[in-house]
């Protein structure tokens, strides 16, 4: 390992997470591990990069110095990022599988058990058989989730970033309240919302903002389309800040009206689920008895709402096209996973189908203490409402994004206008005086 005082933690906070790895290697006795989960990368050694669609791994054998693979152009960031010192690049006409193998028969690894991490996105299929077809000598070995055994819970460094990254999420969504108003397009508040993240020291999210308006709300993951806001209409707000790939969420509901019934009540059942299950949550309990508290006191509506997914999950390092860690841990039901002290968890009691056609959202993002848990976030709960500015029977002018505007003008006028230019032309340059 290369020592170095340039990277996002300690160095002795990559030894603790290396050596750990490697204690779980030797309890399921392997010989070597193969990762490829850009996240799990990160987390490892502090490598980052948006070229992930091509091949790239970390090999970890049990005693002796990891080495990488990676395409020749994402060698730089090997260098100049982490601590790893042996990289093994292949370029664009190059097969990296052959290059993956050759080098575990190179570092001594051909007939070692290896693990590899079967389940990941970024090692596929055909991937998987070349390996298994010309790595003969040793064993493959399912070893997915062996990282994310150390990632689920945070260390005290890593709760510190993700404070920055929710300073980010908050800093944007306050603007997004102020952008907020009929005739404003739902790209212009996702791009104010942007700004100020990124202002506010975030960096590129997993996923940009989700900005959705009115009946649109009730489209799953949807994001802004240009759609112009129209007076008296609620706007969903889902904002992920960013920093150092970890991130923090939150959900919030602005309504340009004033509180309606039905809103006040989806709002109260929100909040009440949120501070009880914040309460509840502490070490030892498990996933289902958080999720059946929250999705209990959700579906216990009377304005046609329900909680149609998980109620949380983990969150922390990530990548496109997904900032949250769910697959490692959510809250739903029946799971008898437990939850520990420093694990990350955004907390989602959020409202599909109010009055049958608006969904509404307020969610938090917590860290879990000893004793209980903290919230990342001081913003209040409570919709923003924006009175006076306009009412449901009013519609404003609906803008039409860049992209998809067209010049009306016939075809056939383009040649008569483009004829008549070229014959001023040719007339001015006939003109003597004018030569």
């Amino acid at each position: 390992m290369k020592q170095r005082d340039d990277m996002t933690f300690p160095f002795e906070e990559y030894e603790r997470r290396l050596r750990e790895l490697r204690e779980r290697m030797q309890y399921r006795r392997l010989d070597a591990v193969v990762i490829t989960d850009p996240e799990n990368l990160m987390y490892l050694t502090d490598y980052q990069t948006t070229g992930y669609s091509f091949f790239q791994a970390l090999v970890v054998p049990l005693e002796s110095e990891p080495f990488m693979i990676t395409r020749r152009m994402e060698e730089s960031n090997v260098h100049e990022r982490t601590w790893v010192e042996n990289t093994r690049p292949y370029p664009d006409t190059g097969d990296a599988i052959q290059m993956l193998v050759e080098s575990l028969r190179e570092f001594g690894l051909a007939s070692k058990s290896v693990g590899y991490e079967r389940n990941s996105y970024f090692f596929p299929a055909y991937h998987q058989d070349s390996i298994h077809t010309t790595f003969t000598r040793g064993q493959l070995l399912d070893c997915f989730g062996i990282v994310e055994q150390g990632r689920i819970r945070k260390s005290a460094y890593e709760i510190d970033v993700m404070q920055k990254a929710a300073h980010a999420a908050e800093a944007g969504m306050k603007v997004g309240f102020d952008r907020c108003a009929p005739g404003v397009t739902e790209n212009e508040i996702g791009a104010a919302i942007s700004n100020a993240m990124f202002c506010a020291g975030g960096e590129p999210p997993a996923v940009m903002p989700y900005v959705t308006s009115g009946p649109r709300s009730m489209i799953g993951h949807a994001t802004w389309e240009g759609r112009t806001v129209q007076p008296g209409e609620h706007v969903f707000l889902e904002v992920g800040g960013c920093f150092r790939r970890y991130h923090a969420a939150l959900m919030r509901t602005v309504l340009l009206s004033e509180m309606t019934e039905s809103m006040q009540k989806a709002q109260d059942r929100m909040k009440l689920a949120l501070s009880e299950v914040k309460k509840l949550i502490r070490p030892g309990l498990t996933v289902s008895d958080a999720d059946n508290f929250i999705r209990k006191i959700i579906m216990e509506n009377d304005v046609g709402a329900t909680l149609i997914t998980r109620s949380g999950y983990s969150i922390g390092i990530a990548f496109p096209p997904s900032w949250d860690e769910g697959y490692i841990l959510s809250l739903k039901q029946a799971d008898s996973s437990i939850l520990e002290e420093g694990m990350t968890i955004h907390l989602i009691p959020w409202m599909w189908g109010v009055d049958g056609d608006k969904t509404v959202g307020l969610s938090d993002t917590i860290y879990i203490t000893e004793a209980g848990c903290e919230s990342f976030f001081t913003l209040d709960e409570d919709f923003v409402c924006k009175p006076g500015t306009g009412s449901p029977s009013q519609t404003v002018e609906t803008k039409t994004p860049l992209s998809f505007q067209t010049d009306k003008t016939p075809t056939s006028q383009h040649k008569k206008s483009k004829n008549q230019t070229n014959e001023k032309t040719e007339k001015k340059t006939d003109d003597p005086e004018e030569k």
